[in-house]
């Protein structure tokens, strides 16, 4: 559960631009607040089934982004890279290995 908690955060971050002002606030309680279901329908005036309804779908909307746009996977693949490169620096001074990674880092924009 942290596990999805954690990538819908990510996802949110990304994509939180392309969303209605309603699935944001929705996104932002339930997520970044951790307000419950009752607490988000109750500041709304709507039933938990609406608000649940509206966060599954919007989660769904963040996934379907994801797979199209790649923004998290790209993000995830940089800081691979990097901590690889971090790595590199701390262990030896090999400049072919360090250029190789620095090379696919520049792909990935």
């Amino acid at each position: 559960m942290l596990e999805k908690t954690t990538r819908i955060n990510y996802l949110f971050d990304f994509y939180q631009s392309l969303l209605t002002p309603k699935q944001n606030s929705y996104m932002s309680f339930y997520y970044l607040d951790d307000y419950s279901l009752g607490e988000i329908a109750e500041e709304y005036n709507v039933s938990r089934q609406a608000v649940y309804d509206n966060i599954k779908r919007t989660e769904a909307m963040l996934e379907e982004y994801e797979s199209k746009l790649l923004l998290f996977q790209k993000f995830q693949e940089r800081q691979n890279l990097l901590n690889q490169l971090k790595n590199l620096v701390s262990e030896t001074e090999n400049p072919q290995q360090m250029m190789k990674i620095i090379e696919n880092l520049e792909k990935l924009d």
